[in-house]
């Protein structure tokens, strides 16, 4: 319940500053996390980003105070964080289908967005599969890049580019052999998220591998990963074209099915994307470092 009561803290804070300033850190803060994992937790778990969100919200405060008002539409467009008429128009028309002086007509059909609330929900799907393991501090090593909060470059182009570079094949042969106390079915190269502080309003991302006694880490960037645990979910076996499908699942269901009614909290937003193969069917891991909250 206390994941629940933080959740909603940051929702009132977003409720009560959609007049105004509404502070990213101090979103995060009410949820007592950082801000790139409450704007992931927030976007798996609604299926909308934080930012259209909020762009909802306060578009819909505004119809109804043209409906309501006689306020210039000017002085409505500052109030809800407009810097002029002309984008705040361009904004009420996307959502509402309407410019705003026609909002103002009777009979117009606008659209509402009410506030969300994080509730538990019994919902009767299939079992989660996961395991809880303790694991002691282990090293790897990879292509490093650090990302901007809500920018233009994502994750998946890194990718992308390391695939097509040659790079995740280089990196999987300076990986050598997997250590023992990993999976033999395991692939090489993987990923890991939110593994340091880089600052506000960026996150780290690494495409990594395990460093073991035959590994090559030299001109690699490398990390210490300290001793945690680990909540582990594994999916059931895909082919590859149901990837981005099955692991928005796991991360979904993470977040608004298994993370609200355990006890546990994320540590950081620290995470790692492990894939694997067996009998020809793909499979993947997320490891999400949690610890009970007191």
């Amino acid at each position: 319940m206390d994941w629940l009561m933080r959740m909603n803290r940051a929702l009132d804070y977003i409720e009560m500053n959609l007049v105004g300033e509404i502070e990213l850190k101090e979103i995060a803060q009410c949820a007592y996390c950082s801000s790139h994992q409450f704007q992931r937790m927030f976007s798996f778990i609604t299926n909308v980003s934080l930012a259209e969100y909020i762009r909802r919200r306060r578009l819909t405060l505004a119809a109804i105070e043209l409906q309501n008002s006689d306020r210039r539409v000017v002085d409505i467009a500052i109030k809800y964080g407009y810097e002029s008429p002309v984008s705040f128009a361009r904004a009420f028309q996307s959502l509402h289908g309407v410019n705003p002086a026609m909002a103002r007509e009777e009979g117009t059909a606008l659209k509402a967005y009410p506030r969300l609330s994080f509730l538990i929900s019994i919902k009767g799907e299939e079992p989660m599969n996961y395991r809880i393991e303790t694991k002691e501090s282990f090293e790897i090593f990879g292509i490093e890049k650090v990302f901007q909060l809500n920018g233009v470059e994502t994750p998946a182009e890194l990718w992308k580019q390391s695939h097509e570079n040659g790079e995740v094949e280089r990196l999987a042969t300076n990986a050598g052999d997997l250590p023992n106390s990993l999976n033999s079915n395991y692939h090489k190269v993987h990923a890991v998220c939110s593994y340091k502080k880089t600052g506000e309003d960026t996150f780290p991302y690494m495409l990594c591998a395990f460093k073991g006694e035959a590994s090559k880490p030299d001109g690699y960037t490398s990390i210490t990963i300290p001793a945690h645990t680990w909540a582990i979910f594994s999916s059931d076996p895909f082919t590859w074209d149901k990837f981005d499908e099955t692991i928005e699942t796991l991360y979904r269901r993470f977040f608004s099915e298994w993370l609200p009614t355990t006890g546990y909290e994320q540590v950081d937003g620290m995470e790692f994307e492990i894939t694997g193969v067996k009998d020809g069917l793909n499979f993947v891991e997320l490891w999400f470092a949690v610890r009970k909250i007191s």
